[in-house]
């Protein structure tokens, strides 16, 4: 999505929801030179680990920030950011708090019209018929016009636990490009949306704060 969702090059905006070790924030570095990053993670030793040890490219505009996403998210500039990108995980779960309407919300004050909403969802155990990526799904569409899922067709079939990529925005999203890469990539991916999104939602509702759970 990084690599389509603008021109080949040009600088983004992005605010990374959730750091680890700065992964995604270096290759925006290095493919859209320029591009200014915000990158919000609880865990301050775990920033200053990554700090010492895998220092960013040189030239990088990414600003490190320590704090609860949600926090911060709440208090960034509206419409300040081309993309959003939420992968928070406590324990190996997701927290409640960042799988509410409430929080999507905010996600869209913090883009631009035509701006992506990106979380890395974690579902799949057996029994469960991947209940909290449905609800997911609808609480994306609640507030953003195209939504779509990227997975491992195992994932999707409950055949195995992992993680599903949910993509949503107001403005069409680089759907053919998305196919053809999740296609060919080494690990093949299937890209789920339209009709067959629909039919994957079922009669599930969003999720508010008040009846929010955290991933399994």
């Amino acid at each position: 999505l990084v690599d389509l969702v603008a021109e080949a090059g040009a600088p983004l905006r992005v605010l990374h929801l959730g750091g680890g070790a700065l992964t995604l924030p270096r290759y925006v570095a290095v493919t859209r030179p320029g591009s200014g990053q915000q990158v919000v993670e609880i865990d301050g030793k775990l920033l200053d680990f990554v700090r010492t040890k895998l220092p960013l490219p040189r030239n990088a505009r990414v600003r490190l920030r320590t704090g609860d996403a949600r926090d911060v998210l709440g208090r960034v500039p509206e419409g300040a950011f081309d993309l959003t990108v939420t992968d928070v995980f406590a324990a190996a779960r997701i927290p409640k708090h960042f799988t509410s309407t409430e929080y999507v919300a905010l996600s869209k004050r913090a883009l631009r019209p035509t701006g992506v909403h990106l979380v890395n969802l974690a579902d799949g155990m057996a029994g469960t018929g991947l209940a909290f990526t449905r609800r997911q799904v609808a609480t994306a569409k609640a507030h953003f016009a195209h939504v779509l899922l990227l997975a491992d067709p195992g994932i999707l079939r409950g055949r195995k636990f992992g993680n599903i990529v949910l993509m949503a925005s107001d403005a069409p999203l680089p759907v053919a490009g998305l196919v053809r890469r999740a296609a060919s990539d080494p690990f093949p991916n299937r890209v789920v949306r339209g009709q067959e999104l629909d039919d994957f939602q079922g009669g599930a509702k969003p999720v508010t704060d008040a009846d929010a759970q955290e991933s399994p």
